[in-house]
């Protein structure tokens, strides 16, 4: 019989010689179960966004139905100049934070690029997928019209989208788990568990996040590649995320905490797991920027007077959102019109030449 050759390079050889990996072997059966199971994890999700939307709209409606106009208008009234500028210095900080998202992922891509274009694009891609919604494709869509003409392939434009969002949860379950181990006896308040079992929620969320990072420390030891050859951020930027994360969500939180009426009684530990668990739940419903599902689960958690506290909210959806997405509209108007014109000229002076020559 002849004997059958081995074509294959010599480093799949000593993979199968030695038996397979075994990380590599459940990734793959992993990748597998989802694939064979996307149709039903695909009803899930639609379901669990429904439910979601459905209770926060119940929760929404009862509140404006009782709604004192009076009252309501007082609220605005009575908040103060500086409570306003604080906010906006507040989301400021929280938005240049999510510059940072943008350039500890190109750092991780191996890829240049100068700030200002990476500013740019992270601030407007925010700006348009927190108002929008749908952040992986709203926000890929407006990086991959700024870093595209940068050379950055769609690949490349679409692992650093998934990279920044890693950053965003990372942050937010940070502020949960702290929130829930240091600030029990509050949180049991809001959600009516007792004090200890917040705290084992509270130390299994860190412990998720523990276990994620010996598992990307594993991933980068092997610089196996996951899912469409995205590799994940080492340890180090992993902790370079998350200390951005919790830098941005503490931020935007105190944007909110600061329009707060006063009476409250909320410290901002507690408030900032409570913000961090609304912007989730505002997340998974896919609703356009969480819109009624952030707000009921505010209210919810905050208590009290509901008019006061839905004046607060209007005010920091247009200090944090509105406002960051008129900008945004302008300054993607003014890139595109700057490309332009560049490409304009540059034909113009290469006509020229060609009339000289």
């Amino acid at each position: 019989m002849a004997q059958q050759i081995d074509e294959r390079p010599p480093d799949e050889r000593r993979h199968d010689d030695a038996g397979p990996a075994p990380a590599a072997s459940r990734l793959t059966r992993w990748e597998r179960a989802i694939a064979a199971r996307r149709p039903l994890l695909h009803r899930v999700g639609i379901a669990l966004s429904l439910t979601i939307i459905l209770f926060s709209a119940i929760i929404f409606i009862r509140v404006l139905v009782r709604i004192n106009l009076g009252q309501f208008q007082a609220a605005f009234a009575a908040t103060g100049g500086d409570q306003i500028v604080m906010a906006f210095g507040l989301s400021g900080l929280s938005y240049l934070a999510l510059t940072g998202y943008d350039a500890l992922a190109l750092r991780h891509l191996r890829v240049r690029v100068p700030y200002r274009l990476t500013a740019l694009a992270s601030f407007t891609s925010y700006a348009v997928s927190f108002t929008l919604g749908f952040p992986l494709v709203t926000g890929g869509a407006v990086r991959y019209w700024i870093y595209g003409p940068a050379g950055l392939s769609p690949g490349k434009v679409a692992s650093l989208t998934v990279v920044a969002g890693i950053t965003f949860w990372l942050g937010m379950g940070f502020i949960l788990g702290v929130g829930f181990v240091f600030d029990a006896t509050a949180i049991a308040g809001i959600n009516h568990f007792h004090a200890l079992a917040n705290q084992a929620i509270g130390v299994a969320i860190l412990a998720a996040l523990a276990a994620y990072l010996v598992w990307v420390a594993r991933v980068r030891r092997t610089r196996r590649p996951l899912v469409l050859n995205f590799v994940p951020p080492g340890p180090l930027l992993t902790l370079g995320q998350m200390t951005l994360g919790v830098i941005d969500v503490c931020s935007a939180a105190g944007a909110l905490y600061v329009l707060l009426p006063k009476g409250h009684g909320l410290g901002f530990l507690t408030f900032s797991a409570l913000y961090s668990f609304a912007a989730m739940l505002g997340i998974a419903s896919h609703a356009p920027g969480g819109l009624g599902v952030f707000e009921a689960t505010m209210i919810d958690g905050v208590g009290g007077s509901s008019e006061p506290l839905l004046a607060s909210l209007l005010l920091f959806r247009a200090i944090y959102y509105l406002a960051p997405f008129i900008l945004a509209m302008a300054l993607l108007g003014a890139y595109e019109a700057g490309r332009r014109w560049r490409s304009l000229r540059e034909a113009l002076a290469a006509s020229s030449l060609d009339e000289e020559v």
